[in-house]
């Protein structure tokens, strides 16, 4: 038996955890994040120093983050770039440190990425009730502001007293390891429990090894999702996160090779193909190419693999307009696999797609379908080659870049295996559209909650896996001013670290993508620009901000350029640069990149006295009647007729 508070206790536990897929074997936990206040200084912020001073290798790495919300950011972005066979801790204080956490806790389990969240919470004796920054509840005595972590975790608990911690801390593990439900877990500590002595098992911090495994599929599923796929004439392959989380990308490669089925991607599945791959046709759904898009519109079998089939990859399910459409969806998580009415395929992605290749030896997409495929990713990306050099835009207001030249500028100069990482704004539809992804670690866009202020941290995060991998990436954050001035602490925290990210400012003045959205809703883009107030509202002079200079303030190498040539001069600066540096572009707003016509709902207003959301409203109604429900069950049509019934517009 080992005497140790609960806070000593759980840093042990998480240095011991260990998790192994394929033979290779790692540690977990590469690290604990933390802000401290009153509610973990002296708990698990003592448990992080007297292991630091401890001299043991294998102690937990303590990261010092600048905003809560950020580190958990940093966390979930390592964790992705590590897929998800590593992770991190993070403690926060009780009350506003604990509430900052939820938005990335949040952000962690829509994307299904493992973080473990360690807030600190009022007294479980009650003893000195209330304490600073305890919510008193005159309907339960139990609750803290900690239980808002309940609905954005995959699971919760309240450590309450030193003998709950053993089978806390196992179950969260498993969890946290499971691909099928990893997401956040949160262990609120109570600030008296953190500090509490108990005599655990030795046993309790014995090295464990948590094997994730890789389900095979049912063969009775496989043989139904096979039937289904044998009676394709145009089948289309939507790649999601999940193809790269299980490293199933030459596993897809060689399937789509076999079949001569097209693959098109979802934000989180871009860079499950090489962009110039034959049968890559770009980007999905609302954000996706020409391409993409036409296929999905014919399709008349469309492979899921590792998708959650958000409404940006179905395009608020107007794509798969086919009447006789179906699905086939393979996923580590049942949950996913019977979206849109499919065969449903639980197994990972790389014994899956080996399945399916075997199955279907000898079977093959219609040749005519496959030239076709290769033929519109073709013609898209010279539409893409034209983007890049600004080819065919309106004109630019005093010789600004365009954020398509913006981005096939970074995409030219930086090398193959570097990561791009954004999350929100007008950026990560065109990085989707317009991105030449040439390695399955190099497109990072953190898009299932699409959180501003993530940028950054997130940058942090991933330059922080490559470090630890050894694996040389340069990382370019893209980022617009709103993102920006949303959460641009973690600079300090990359400068501290000695950890080098290239930040790409881009200057627009607002909300380049809302102002858009703004404009098609008929809103008239109220709202969305930074402008000094008027007489008749927010509609003055730009307002003088230099966000290059707050980012020189933070610590961080700062240039600032204007036009596109400064600009590539500048990313090879930043490139041949040891210290984090920031590139301040002003760029045009009102100049698009290229698109294609999908369509994502967002609903208009009924009634308006304003002409421009009369006529937004009527586009809207006509967007609605291609809206389709995918609830036909599927099956192996023998027949066009029978083929015929699926219809369900």
């Amino acid at each position: 038996m080992t005497v140790l508070t609960v806070a000593q206790a759980t840093v042990r536990f998480l240095e011991a955890q260990h998790v192994e897929r394929d033979g290779r074997e790692t540690p977990f936990f590469a690290g604990c994040w933390g802000i401290f206040g009153h509610g973990n200084v002296a708990g698990v912020g003592q448990a992080l120093l007297e292991r630091e001073q401890s001299g043991d290798p294998s102690h937990l790495r303590f990261f010092h983050g600048r905003n809560e919300q950020a580190m958990v950011h940093a966390a979930v972005a390592y964790a992705r770039q590590r897929d998800r066979l590593a992770a991190m801790a993070v403690t926060a204080s009780v009350g506003p440190g604990a509430t900052n956490m939820v938005t990335g806790a949040a952000l962690a389990t829509i994307n299904r990425l493992p973080v473990l969240l360690l807030p600190g919470d009022t007294f479980a004796t009650r003893v000195a009730s209330p304490v600073l920054q305890e919510l008193e509840s005159t309907q339960a005595g139990d609750v803290s502001v900690n239980d808002v972590f309940r609905p954005v975790s995959v699971h919760f608990d309240r450590i309450s007293r030193p003998e709950q911690l053993a089978s806390a801390l196992l179950h969260a593990i498993r969890i946290l390891t499971d691909p099928a439900e990893t997401g956040a877990v949160t262990l609120a500590l109570p600030q008296d429990v953190q500090a509490e002595a108990f005599d655990f098992p030795e046993a309790l911090f014995a090295k464990r090894v948590w094997h994730v495994a890789r389900p095979v599929p049912e063969p009775a599923a496989l043989e139904r999702a096979v039937a289904v796929i044998r009676s394709a004439r145009q089948p289309l392959i939507v790649a999601g996160g999940g193809v790269t989380y299980a490293q199933a990308n030459d596993a897809l490669e060689a399937f789509a090779e076999a079949t001569g089925i097209p693959v098109a991607e979802s934000q989180a599945g871009k860079g499950a193909l090489r962009y110039d791959h034959s049968q890559s046709v770009g980007a999905i759904g609302a954000t996706g190419t020409s391409a993409a898009n036409a296929l999905a519109e014919e399709a008349d079998v469309v492979i899921g693999i590792g998708t959650r089939f958000s409404d940006f990859t179905t395009a608020s399910r107007t794509l798969f307009q086919n009447p006789a459409v179906q699905f086939v969806n393979l996923n580590v998580s049942a949950f996913d696999t019977h979206k849109h009415a499919a065969v449903s395929l639980v197994a990972d992605a790389r014994e899956g797609l080996h399945a399916l290749t075997a199955a279907l030896d000898g079977w093959a997409a219609d040749a005519a379908h496959t030239a076709r495929a290769i033929e519109l990713a073709r013609e898209w990306d010279a539409v893409v080659e034209k983007a890049y050099a600004g080819d065919g835009a309106p004109s630019v207001a005093d010789g600004l870049a365009i954020q398509s030249q913006v981005i096939g500028a970074v995409n030219e100069l930086s090398s193959p295996r570097d990561v791009v990482v954004c999350a929100a704004g007008s950026m990560p539809g065109d990085l989707h559209k317009l991105w030449r992804t040439r390695d399955r670690k190099g497109y990072h866009v953190e898009y299932g909650f699409s959180c501003m202020g993530y940028e950054i941290a997130g940058g942090l995060g991933v330059k922080l896996a490559t470090v630890d991998e050894d694996d040389d990436r340069e990382v370019f954050v893209m980022v617009g001013d709103g993102s920006y001035l949303m959460m641009n602490a973690e600079l300090v925290t990359a400068v501290a670290e000695g950890i080098k990210i290239i930040v790409i400012l881009v200057q627009n003045h607002g909300y380049a993508s809302i102002g858009a959205l703004s404009e098609s809703l008929g809103s008239q883009r109220f709202g969305t620009s930074y402008r000094y107030r008027t007489a008749s509202g927010l509609d003055g002079e730009k307002l003088p901000v230099d966000l290059g200079a707050n980012a020189a303030s933070l610590g961080a190498d700062v240039l600032a350029v204007s036009g596109i040539e400064d600009f590539r001069s500048a990313v090879l600066r930043a490139k041949e640069s040891t210290r984090t540096t920031v590139i301040h572009v002003e760029t045009d707003p009102l100049v698009p990149a290229p698109d294609s016509p999908a369509w994502w709902d967002v609903p208009v207003s009924e009634v308006s006295v304003l002409p421009s959301t009369q006529h937004a409203r009527r586009t809207y109604e006509s967007h609605k009647t291609r809206q389709r429900t995918h609830l036909s069950p599927a099956t192996a049509p023998t027949s066009s007729d029978e083929r015929a019934r699926h219809d369900d517009v």
